[in-house]
């Protein structure tokens, strides 16, 4: 029987090959599925001159879309980082029935192709659906109108701010909370002075994400905005309606745009990541806050 050393086994990955070798796979895997696309948007952009993309930037239809594009995050990315500040700390610092069913809700956009989602506001919203007629008979037009756009944004960003904050919120208990209740803090008091700045990496990072998705959305937006040009159409549908006019230098500015909103979001992404972005922050004393 052979004694045991005082040596460490060898664990799997240890050698330099092995190392070598996976990082070799994952750089060229993410060189021709993430860098080429990237640098071929912005080679392709430019490929006719500067005066061309610069009008294709400039023309009405494109402005429109950035607009309208735009006008969507204003609105759901507010909307859904207030719904997911609220849905986390329901979740974390109360007991209640439902709380299961709850978390379900949450990640149901993250479950559901967004075009369903937008088949599924036809059948709400439309004329033939539950709400159709008594909206039409007063004259509110939800569907292929800027109401629709934004409320198919809303759906698909839902779940991102709440995933961020209830991990952290749940790690970081209730003591806190309670402490500073206990003193005679508000609810309002103590959300601002002792949850708030313990999530507030993890609530920008949120933010982020969320933005992010609203401006490159496509599926339910697709459905639910009937692609009227230079009316509902955000700036992906924008870019499909150029490609299929055979404009590929235009499609290529515009996704450019797009392009250059990812590139920002990763820069900011990674700067929140160094902040602290989604771990636990230093506890703060409920005594000196409340």
């Amino acid at each position: 029987m052979r004694k045991r050393t005082g040596c460490t086994p060898p664990r799997v990955g240890d050698g330099p090959f092995f190392r070598r070798m996976l990082i070799s796979i994952v750089l060229v895997v993410g060189a021709f599925l993430i860098l080429a696309p990237l640098l071929i948007i912005g080679v392709e952009a430019f490929a006719k001159g500067w005066q061309v993309y610069r009008d294709t930037i400039l023309h009405p239809d494109t402005r429109h879309a950035i607009m309208l594009t735009v006008l969507a995050a204003l609105v759901a990315v507010p909307v859904n980082t207030a719904f997911g500040i609220a849905a986390a700390w329901a979740i974390t610092k109360f007991d209640f029935r439902g709380k299961a069913f709850l978390l379900v809700v949450i990640e149901i956009p993250f479950s559901v192709s967004p075009i369903v989602a937008g088949v599924a506001y036809l059948f709400v919203y439309g004329l033939q659906g539950i709400f159709g007629p008594t909206l039409d008979a007063h004259g509110i037009k939800i569907l292929f109108a800027i109401p629709g756009i934004i409320l198919a944004s809303m759906f698909v960003t839902a779940p991102f701010v709440a995933r961020e904050l209830i991990p952290l919120m749940q790690a970081q208990g209730r003591d806190l909370e309670e402490a500073a209740t206990s003193l005679g803090a508000s609810g309002w008091r103590t959300f601002f002075s002792v949850t708030l700045p313990n999530i507030k990496w993890a609530l920008l990072y949120g933010v982020v994400l969320c933005n992010a998705r609203v401006m490159g959305e496509f599926g339910a937006v697709s459905v639910v905005s009937g692609n009227i040009r230079g009316q509902t159409n955000t700036l992906p549908l924008h870019i499909e309606l150029l490609y299929h006019d055979y404009q590929a230098a235009g499609a290529f500015a515009s996704a450019s745009i797009l392009a250059l909103i990812a590139v920002f979001t990763i820069i900011a992404k990674l700067a929140l990541e160094r902040r602290g972005a989604g771990r636990v922050r230093p506890a703060v004393n409920p005594a000196e806050k409340a």
